[in-house]
């Protein structure tokens, strides 16, 4: 007995590694739209906008799944800090692209995995061996030169928005490690909970009304960003995270693309040769840990 043809768009949304190149495109996406609204509006007005339409995207999850998950939720002191350090990283990445093109800010994003990687032994208490440390020494020497550190970047607060936000962002991973036992959607929703906290709080002080076409993209940007994490999710589910996790890469072709099409920001020499070596050692690393953890199911210990 014959199985009924697929068609095209049930093969599409049953292959993996298309919904995840799909939800990073629509990440990407997300944050053209973010770095071309805190051109006109402020940080905090941004994130408040953009986590009230994500509230209401999510609203039908919320009450398929009972308000009691949302309240009785595992180490409730990590999930306010979680979603503290989620609402700080997302206004720090918008303060970051209204200094600085797309490109060099998701460089500087896609670092997190490195830092991981360096502060584990202290956090995580994970041994790390010489050959990791050799890929963090190389990351981060690709963040130096991407950086270029110099007399003049210290006159700008760019770099150290940059600095800070990607280290509140590893910190993010970090916290996601002790959490895997939460639903997504409990964890997007207090984030966005968070957002409309934080966001509003700052938003008073620097409010602009926005017009319609304006107004629309703000929620259009909620819209995007919870579509990019719903297909992460499926993603996942779909294929195994050693096939998603690589994906996230994929960001910076588009952070390119969408930065020259856009705002004409064209990338210097440095910066690209920066985000090689980030790329380089962050996939060297998350190939290491993989291979590791696949023998560690063998073996009690393996030396690096």
């Amino acid at each position: 007995m014959h199985s009924p043809p697929r068609t095209v768009l049930s093969s599409i949304a049953t292959n993996g590694v298309i919904v995840a190149l799909v939800g990073m495109l629509l990440f990407a996406l997300n944050d053209t739209m973010g770095k071309w609204l805190v051109a006109t509006y402020s940080v905090g007005q941004v994130v408040l906008l953009r986590s009230v339409a994500a509230l209401i995207v999510l609203a039908p999850f919320v009450w398929w799944l009972g308000w009691r998950p949302l309240f009785k939720v595992e180490k409730p002191r990590m999930q306010v800090a979680r979603a503290v350090i989620s609402t700080t990283e997302t206004m720090f990445f918008y303060a970051a692209v209204f200094y600085l093109p797309l490109a060099d800010v998701m460089t500087y994003w896609l670092a997190a995995p490195i830092y991981i990687a360096a502060l584990s032994p202290l956090l995580l208490g994970e041994h790390v061996g010489w050959r990791r440390w050799t890929a963090i020494a190389v990351g981060f020497l690709g963040v130096v030169i991407a950086l270029q550190p110099s007399a003049a970047m210290f006159q700008s607060p760019a770099a150290a928005i940059s600095i800070i936000g990607t280290c509140f962002f590893a910190f993010l991973l970090i916290s996601g490690r002790s959490l895997r036992n939460t639903p997504d959607t409990v964890l997007v929703f207090w984030q966005n909970v968070m957002g409309v906290v934080i966001g509003g709080a700052f938003a008073l002080f620097d409010w602009v009304m926005p017009d319609l076409r304006d107004l629309l993209m703000l929620g259009l940007l909620g819209v995007v960003a919870m579509t990019a994490h719903a297909m992460i999710n499926r993603a996942l589910k779909l294929t195994d995270a050693s096939v998603v996790a690589p994906l996230q890469y994929s960001l910076l072709f588009w952070a390119i693309v969408f930065g020259f099409l856009f705002f004409g920001d064209i990338p210097s020499v440095p910066m690209l040769i920066g985000a090689l070596l980030i790329v380089a050692s962050g996939l060297f690393i998350f190939f290491r840990e993989t291979q590791l953890k696949k023998r560690d199911r063998v073996l009690p210990a393996i030396p690096e």
